[in-house]
């Protein structure tokens, strides 16, 4: 039977893709025992020089066999983990007769291979007994979860073959097929840190995304909750009904970011892990031994001996190995190659000559260390000497071949034959799911391995470092291969190890190192580092440190960004005394002069660390933090089980408590102060008398999940405790602390309540839920008096998204609600959305909190940030940077002075309010202007208390300042000769003061709006004014003569004359009206007028020559006019948002435009066309190209460069239009950026109101 049309073709097409990645030895196995093919065939292929040719050569074949062949070529990539190369095939799988070929049996059909394969399931050990009972047993709770999700358990001790058994009991078709056809997902999980399980989620994600054939640019989750989010959409949306297998979990605290409401089976040694999760749970618990039958079949199965058929010697062994598999595989191992020695390896599992210095409680070692001596023993001498080296490598870790050659000093291929060696003889397990194999040990291996060579520890891993440091002295790796990972996340690890303080600090204190590790694994893994080896960093400089540590604090989110951020640009920001800065500036004066672009930040140190106190208060993450109600005490909870309170004002600790037995969630303090309230993971709330350190009462009874908040009233009248849980329905109860049961139970939520909160006069009990929702309880009545569909304002996502907390403002009239990375304002009377927040930061919101006697509001963020905003404004005010990990909670002290905030980073840190508010930058306003004069910069802008400023720009020193001003200043000028400034005003007042003194040198009155723009001309004695009563001024300002050019419909932002000649009279004018205007500015007549644009004229400028004029507008085009004619010569079209600003080049050859999707177009001025698009492939995980419209465009003198701001500033290659470098300010939004002549400087100011000069290193 020949091969089917569509097979054929398929194989054609998809021929060039097979033949680059298959190797044909492997999957010829495979076919030879279907029969599909002969020896003869086989050797055909061999003999080809190279495997490529080999490749080709089995293509040929296969194109001349039948349908049986292709199927069976299909099996053989499935079995060898060539998933994406056998979904290529798939759909082109030809339809056969039963008798035309033989399928294989329900557990080894393609279909439940492929699925496995492509979920990570590890395949069967080499040596493999099916144990039915237990299958059976774990096959009937699998399929309780057909209808519901739910958890599976499957306990046991160490080694009793618990992730064998959950991988037999998903490879069966009917149960996949009934139970979880959107698949299965294997994720090992052992002893893990945060960001190593962020890590693996990722991964997760990835993988999942992948399977989709999804093009969506979905950037990797950069914190736990927005992982867990990722997954709870992925697994519940995109795979409905498919099974999550979390093996050898160790920690509730993991299990929690799994409890996604979705399907779940999981190994673990402990039975009670489910516990603080919610949903249905099942259990199955495997004995610690196998059955004496089955594990004398294993015996069997190694020697070729049929179990009846064994020596009486093999009964005496499983007593001895007490049924572990992983012992009875070691001693089968053994038996294969020396069938003759049943006695022998029998006296040496009895001599229990090992004697381990640290012995678990659950698990009889002795056994397991004589078989391993015993299968050591017999490997070769240099083969044991190899296999010692595999002590270094830490549990749970699977490792590829590569790095093993590098450790060995070996040919990856030779590397390969050993391990096989290893695996054969049950010394080792192989990951064949992944190409390259992946191979690793069993903690019970690890830990012998590490008993037997406990005094030789630190040499072995030295040997691992040199070695690394020998295959890679000309820099690290950095690819993202499995190798290179490893490297990068393994090499601190095993310096710390081997006692090389100098080579850890050279390398983590090295800038090269941080950019290469944040990369390739994101800052996570940094900080923790810092952490981590901490103590043996700071014997030698305990102040480096902290300075790295800064550094990832205030950049771990651009870090996250890509295209990946330029370290050394980065680090320029940081302070003059920092080694970071001085690294930098070491790097970017070497790479400037081979023609890298660098800017140093001259007057950053007007910048400070405002943090009044840091407080560490506990061994792992700090879940919640509070203030007592009169701000002197602090209290703490988390991770470690604790209640810790602390003096306010100096950190001192004044109790601790061993609060519960899980995480503590939660901790609030009452209105008098006298108690506190805890909740956790462990279903409990307990009240606490913080005089006497004494537990009042318990309430345990009433949830059933974990409590995830607690508060009390806020006013002393009636006191009440409100709690909030993960139960599905039961979920937010009121406690009397008088009575022994909850005084009511509030029903609404069907989803888990994340928080709760009661309004300032405590009417009522804001909730919020996973459901998308927060509801506003009346707290007399236990009713529900409104719903805020908080979820519906998402219009772009189609799932519920969980809301995580909500906040009272101090009037009780608006609440903010926080969901995903934004911050939602709703009135309270009538639920209309007031204002949105959304950060620009690549995370998520974790936590908000409003201030009680402010219009602030505190926002927390997973990566390291606390937000100050001003609701009425909807303003960013102040970033409060210091933390190194992901922030869970703020709040502002009762008096609105002080604020404070908690994070993994095991630290809470106190921020004065007025000071961080109002100092953490010279907070000048946007709406700047800038003289360079030889070297000089001088700076002018209004701050946020409406004084006039003007400030020399590198040292940010104050030259002069005006009084407070009554109305708002909204734009300033600057002139040298004479030395004045010049102010325009909300009220339509123009002033001019001297610069020396601050004398007013003239009050102008006239307009009768907004003064918008303002700009000395000539010899400085001529002022023109522009203002919302769209009229244009030209003063004799002196004198106080003007003239007034009426004429537009609609404000005046801007205009410019059209030549810099000094007897240019000529004005060109723009506005939203869409029409340009000519005007003689010493007459006051219109010389033109110009119907230019159906929308908003945005921007405006005149070519250096005089010959063109570009103007851009809210009509997304922009349009070139000839100025000899004022005809239009070229309108230009493309963009897809509105054009906000344009610039002519020097010469007068190129426009350059920028829209508000942060998009840049180069045009020729001559015909039109478009030369190039700036910023397309550069999209970087925000809301627009540019992280905000683009603002503001300059070319360098020698037009080869351009300058352009949106939510940051960069500079680009004209003739390529590739980004060259980037700038990110604090803040965002920048309006415009101010350039020296000889562009190597450059002035702006950002939404916060930082003052940035920048100088080009050179």
């Amino acid at each position: 039977m020949a091969l089917d049309e569509a097979s054929r073709s398929c194989l054609l097409r998809f021929r060039h893709r097979l033949e680059q990645d298959i190797k044909p030895s492997y999957l010829m196995d495979h076919m030879i025992s279907d029969g599909v093919i002969s020896v003869d065939e086989e050797e055909k292929v061999r003999i080809q020089p190279t495997r490529k040719d080999q490749a080709a050569s089995l293509i040929e074949l296969l194109l001349r066999k039948d349908n049986c062949a292709f199927i069976s070529f299909y099996n053989a990539l499935v079995k060898e983990a060539y998933d994406d190369l056998a979904r290529l095939l798939y759909d082109n799988l030809p339809q056969i007769s039963s008798n035309g070929y033989e399928k294989l049996s329900d557990e080894n059909t393609s279909y439940v291979q492929m699925l496995l394969s492509e979920g990570g399931v590890p395949q069967r050990p080499v040596v493999f007994v099916s144990r039915p009972e237990l299958l059976n047993r774990l096959r009937e709770k699998l399929y309780r979860l057909k209808e519901d999700s739910g958890w599976v358990t499957v306990f046991g001790m160490a080694g009793s073959g618990k992730s064998v058994l959950a991988a037999e009991a998903v490879r069966h078709q009917d149960l996949l097929g009934d139970c979880f056809p959107g698949g299965v997902h294997w994720l090992s999980i052992g002893q893990l840190e945060k960001p190593d399980l962020l890590l693996k989620i990722q991964s997760l994600c990835f993988r999942l995304e992948q399977n989709l054939h999804s093009h969506s640019a979905h950037r990797c989750p950069n914190s736990l909750d927005e992982a867990k989010e990722r997954l709870r959409f992925l697994m519940l949306r995109r795979y409905p009904r498919s099974l999550l297998m979390l093996d050898d979990v160790w920690d509730s605290s993991v299990l929690k970011v799994f409890d996604i409401h979705c399907r779940i089976l999981l190994t673990t040694r402990n039975r009670g892990l489910t516990d603080s999760v919610s949903g249905a749970k099942y259990e199955v618990e495997v004995e610690s031994g196998l059955e004496e039958s089955k594990a004398l079949e294993i015996l069997g199965l190694y020697t070729d001996i049929q179990p009846h058929g064994l020596p009486e010697e093999a009964r005496r062994i499983v007593v001895e190995c007490k049924g572990s598999p992983l012992v009875v595989s070691l001693i089968g191992a053994l038996l294969k190659d020396k069938p003759n020695r049943w006695q022998y390896y029998l006296r040496q599992l009895q001599q229990k000559q090992f004697k381990r210095i640290r012995k678990s409680s659950s698990y009889d070692y002795d056994a397991l260390d004589q078989a391993m001596a015993a299968s050591i023993e017999v490997l070769p001498e240099e083969h044991q000497e190899l296999y010692k080296y595999l002590t270094v490598f830490e549990k749970d870790i699977k490792i590829p071949a590569k790095v093993l050659s590098v450790l060995w000093d070996l040919e990856e291929e030779e590397v390969e034959d050993i391990l096989q060696g290893f695996v054969d003889k049950s010394l080792l397990f192989v990951d064949n799911n992944n190409k390259p194999c992946l191979y690793y040990l069993h903690d019970l291996q690890l830990d012998f391995l590490v008993e037997q060579n406990r005094n030789q520890l630190e040499s072995l891993h030295t040997k691992m470092v040199r070695q690394y440091q020998q295959h890679y002295r000309d820099g690290p790796p950095i690819s993202k291969d499995k190798d290179c990972l490893y490297w990068i996340r393994f090499l601190t690890y095993h310096m710390a190890k081997a006692s090389l303080s100098q080579e850890l600090y050279s390398l983590m204190f090295s800038l090269d190192w941080v950019c290469t590790k944040a990369q390739i694994m994101g800052p996570a893994h940094l900080i923790n580092d810092y952490m981590e080896y901490g103590p043996s960093l700071d014997k030698e400089n305990d102040g480096v440190r902290s300075h790295f540590q800064e550094f990832l604090s205030l950049n771990g989110h651009q870090l996250e960004q890509r295209p990946f951020p330029d370290v050394v640009q980065l680090a320029l920001s940081e302070p003059h005394t920092s080694d970071v800065y001085r690294q930098a500036l070491v790097q970017a004066l070497d790479r400037a002069n081979r023609g890298k672009l660098y800017f140093d930040w001259l007057n950053k140190n007007s910048v400070e660390n405002l943090s009044l106190l840091v407080i560490h208060p506990h061994q792992g993450s700090i879940n919640s933090a509070c203030f007592s109600n009169d701000g002197t005490k602090i209290a703490t909870c988390g991770a470690s089980k604790t209640l810790k309170v602390f003096r306010s004002t100096t950190g001192e600790k004044l109790t601790e408590i061993q609060a519960h037995d899980d995480e503590v969630l939660c901790c609030a303090f009452s209105p008098d102060d006298c108690l506190i309230a805890t909740c956790s993971s462990d279903r409990k709330v307990k009240i606490w008398n913080l005089d006497r350190d004494m537990l009042l009462r318990v309430f345990s009874e009433e949830h059933e999940e974990q409590i995830n908040h607690c508060q009390f009233t806020n006013l002393r009248r009636q006191v009440l405790l409100a709690t909030c849980s993960n139960d599905k329905f039961l979920n937010v109860k009121l406690w009397n602390l008088n009575k022994p049961t909850c005084q009511n139970t509030l029903f609404s939520h069907l989803e888990p309540v994340n928080h709760c909160c009661f309004s300032p006069n405590d009417t009522y009990l804001s909730t919020s839920s996973n459901d998308g929702t927060v509801k506003l309880f009346q707290v007399s009545s236990a009713n529900v008096w409104k719903t805020i569909n908080v979820s519906s304002m998402f219009s772009e996502s189609d799932e519920t998204v969980p809301v995580k907390c909500s906040t009272w403002t101090g009037d009780g009239k608006r609440i903010a609600c926080a969901a995903r990375n934004a911050v939602l304002l709703f009135d309270v009377e009538t639920s209309d959305m007031l204002l949105e927040i959304k950060t620009n930061r690549l995370s998520t919101v974790q936590y908000c909190h409003a201030c009680p006697t402010s219009n602030l509001l505190a926002i927390a963020f997973s990566n390291y940030g606390v937000e100050l905003w001003d609701l009425v404004a909807n303003k960013k005010m102040a970033d409060c940077s210091g933390h190194l990990s992901w922030v869970q909670r703020v709040q502002f002290s009762l008096d609105g002075s002080q604020l404070l905030s908690c994070s993994d980073d095991q630290t809470v840190r106190l921020w004065e309010t007025k000071k961080v508010h109002t100092t953490s930058a010279v907070c000048l306003k946007r709406d700047s202007d800038v003289v360079f004069n030889d070297g000089e910069v001088v700076v002018s802008a209004a701050d946020n208390c409406n004084r006039l400023q003007v400030r020399e720009g590198p040292s940010g020193s104050l030259l002069f300042q005006s009084e407070e001003k009554s109305s708002r200043i909204r734009c300033t000028c600057l002139c040298r000769q004479p030395f004045v400034v010049a102010l325009g005003q909300e009220n339509g007042t123009v002033q001019v003061l001297e610069l020396a003194s601050g004398k007013p040198l003239a009050t102008l009155q006239g307009h009768t709006k907004t003064v918008l723009h303002c700009k000395f001309i000539h010899d400085g004695q001529t002022l023109i004014t522009s203002s919302e009563d769209t009229t244009i001024r030209v003063w004799a300002w002196p004198s106080g003569e003007c003239k007034v050019l009426r004429g537009h419909k609609e404000q005046v932002r801007c205009f410019s004359l059209l030549s810099n000649s000094a007897s240019e009279s000529r004005l060109l004018s723009w506005s939203y009206d869409g029409t340009v205007k000519v005007w003689d500015i010493k007459s006051g007549e219109t010389m033109r007028d110009i119907d230019a644009h159906v929308g908003a004229i945005l921007s405006c400028h005149v070519s250096p020559d005089g010959c063109f004029f570009a103007t851009a507008s809210a009509d997304k085009t922009v349009k070139l006019w000839l100025c000899e004619t004022w005809q239009c010569v070229h309108r230009l079209s493309g963009h897809q948002e509105c054009v906000r600003s344009c610039r002519f080049s020097w010469d007068s050859r190129r426009l350059a435009t920028g829209d508000d999707n942060g998009e840049i177009r180069l045009w020729n001025v001559k015909d039109g066309t478009l030369l190039k698009i700036c910023s397309r492939d550069g999209k970087d995980g925000m809301d627009s190209l540019h992280g905000g419209w683009v603002t503001d465009l300059h070319f360098s003198p020698d037009d080869s460069l351009l300058v352009s701001t949106g939510g940051y500033i960069k500079w680009w290659d004209v003739e390529r239009g590739e980004a060259l470098q980037t700038f990110f300010p604090r803040g965002n939004a920048l309006k415009r950026i101010h350039v020296s002549s000889d562009f190597s400087t450059f002035v702006t100011v950002d939404s916060i109101g930082f003052l940035y000069v920048l100088q080009r290193v050179v």
